[in-house]
């Protein structure tokens, strides 16, 4: 099947080292959408018939078609993995794995954009879904974020793990390390962040949400969902926007 052309490079310190694996990222992720598409098309019988390969992404996320992605989005007030208003007329869902560069690069460019021009502003919803693709160490840094959620520290404890990524490869999680960046993070507790990275109901979780990701058809990371669009990759800013203007419209803002 065909797939879409790569979306514009987004200019960032890494696009010329990364630029060969950016492209196959980009295509990895237009065929994952496309998986996507099918997935939550045939799981909602009102979806209707899922678009051809090639075809603009509109996988049936949001069965009430008011732009909130309701079908993908939980709107948990409880969620700690979750920032912004409950109630914002647009929910964006991340797919991450600590241990990706390109997550990286989207935390450290791209999302501080999107939260100062529409999650302070009360226009969207961010919800984080963690993944381990790369092993075990990925899983120990997803219940190392969900430690610091837990006391109120995600936000501060996502900034701190992808600020200190490598320009490229799988950075090594081990224990001291994500200690440290909970340190880093302000987690106030740092006695019950160090018991909590061996709780088994926080390992269990990332492994339920990893699995479920992939049920859904998401197979590489950075993965977004908004509304009834998804958009794989580290893309630029400006594809965000558009995705985030359109699902804004939509939900009549």
């Amino acid at each position: 099947m065909s797939t879409n052309a790569p979306a514009p490079k987004p200019v960032h310190p890494l696009a010329r080292k990364l630029r060969f694996a950016r492209i196959l990222n980009v295509v990895l992720g237009a065929v994952a959408a496309f998986l996507l598409v099918v997935v939550i098309a045939l799981s909602v019988p009102s979806a209707g018939q899922a678009p051809a390969a090639g075809a603009p992404q509109t996988p049936s996320a949001d069965a009430t078609g008011d732009g909130s992605g309701s079908e993908i989005a939980t709107r948990d007030p409880d969620d700690p993995l979750a920032i912004g208003d409950v109630d914002a007329p647009v929910v964006l869902v991340e797919w991450a794995d600590f241990r990706c560069p390109y997550c990286a690069v989207v935390t450290n460019e791209t999302l501080p954009v999107i939260f100062d021009e529409y999650v302070e502003q009360g226009l969207v919803r961010y919800e984080f879904r963690d993944v381990a693709f790369f092993g075990e160490e990925s899983i120990d840094a997803a219940v190392a974020a969900r430690a610091a959620g837990e006391q109120g520290r995600f936000p501060e404890y996502l900034e701190a793990v992808f600020a200190a990524a490598p320009e490229k490869g799988h950075p090594d999680m081990p224990r001291e390390k994500l200690i440290g960046f909970a340190t880093e993070a302000g987690v106030p507790d740092l006695a019950k962040f160090e018991q909590d990275l061996d709780r088994a109901d926080l390992r269990d979780a990332v492994l339920a949400s990893t699995a479920e990701a992939q049920k859904l058809g998401v197979t590489s990371v950075p993965f977004f969902v908004a509304g009834d669009q998804a958009i794989a990759g580290a893309q630029p800013i400006e594809n965000f926007r558009a995705l985030l203007d359109e699902q804004l419209a939509a939900a009549g803002e």
